[in-house]
């Protein structure tokens, strides 16, 4: 592991939900600084849910340096989300903030038709907001839990896709986070990983289902990824070990996944993939 690798491995720390970018040690790396576009997205629009902070950000400057303009649906972290619209902005490319809680059908109705009156059209969708709550004992898991999991994880990306499908042309795509959690499970986020394990099976469904359309469905998978979910959802003691269980011994940063989106959102780079979970997973290798 290079020193710099050695910096992406976090101290212990905590924060409140929904977590906030500034007060990470180490800071991640979100912003994607050394990209540099190929106008692989010239024209484009994208929403892209929960891209405020973390992946989301990353893949929202990504495609903007890429020449699309990023609708940014977000819960309430309005500095972070700013933050995300002024990185767009400096790249040339128009960013639309658009706040509220996902979890409602009707929120995400909203943030389509918001799309829609103030670009026109929509060309990409990625959905990507995640909620995780840690807990040792399947037994603690409640049923309030269990829900918002769940409505966060799989109801909004349903209600999302479903809002921009009659929106969307021939050419357009749609990609979903999904985790390692959702290809193997993990025994503290039972509920989690199957929200997870959900979305691999309805990218996998619906890239058949609209493949007539010429609407490609497909997911990314990471491992461990350096975002504001992690302080805000572990204890401290869970934090400073994060992501040291890959052969990298370390956790991705943001910027190092959203290429992965970049890849399935241009047409170029990716028409002939549709129903794919691509996985950077920092070395670990799965069976099948």
């Amino acid at each position: 592991m290079s020193p710099d690798d050695k910096k992406t491995i976090p101290p212990p720390q905590s924060q409140t939900r929904p977590g906030y970018t500034k007060p990470m040690d180490p800071h991640p790396r979100d912003e994607m600084a050394s990209w540099r576009g190929r106008d692989l997205l010239k024209d484009k629009v994208a929403i892209v849910t929960g891209g405020d902070s973390g992946i989301g950000r990353a893949v929202s400057i990504g495609m903007a340096k890429e020449g699309a303009d990023i609708a940014i649906a977000y819960l309430e972290e309005e500095e972070d989300a700013q933050h995300s619209a002024n990185l767009i902005n400096k790249a040339g490319r128009k960013a639309l903030l658009l706040p509220g809680d996902l979890t409602q059908e009707s929120h995400c109705l909203d943030v389509v038709s918001k799309t829609l009156q103030h670009f026109a059209k929509i060309d990409i969708l990625v959905n990507n907001i995640a909620f995780q709550q840690p807990c040792e004992n399947f037994e603690d898991i409640t049923t309030q839990q269990w829900d918002t999991t769940f409505k966060t994880n799989i109801y909004s990306y349903f209600w999302m896709t479903k809002a921009v499908l009659s929106h969307m042309k021939p050419g357009s795509c749609i990609i979903n986070t999904s985790s390692i959690n959702g290809l193997r499970g993990n025994k503290s986020l039972i509920d989690y990983s199957a929200t997870k394990g959900a979305i691999n099976a309805l990218t996998y469904s619906l890239a058949q289902a609209l493949v007539d359309r010429g609407i490609r469905v497909n997911a990314v998978a990471p491992g461990p990824v350096w975002t504001p979910l992690i302080p805000s959802t572990f204890s401290e003691e869970k934090v400073e070990h994060f992501g040291q269980n890959p052969p990298m011994g370390r956790p991705a940063h943001p910027d190092e996944i959203a290429p992965s989106y970049i890849f399935f959102a241009a047409d170029s780079l990716s028409s002939y993939y549709s129903g794919e979970i691509l996985s950077p997973i920092g070395g670990e290798t799965l069976p099948g």
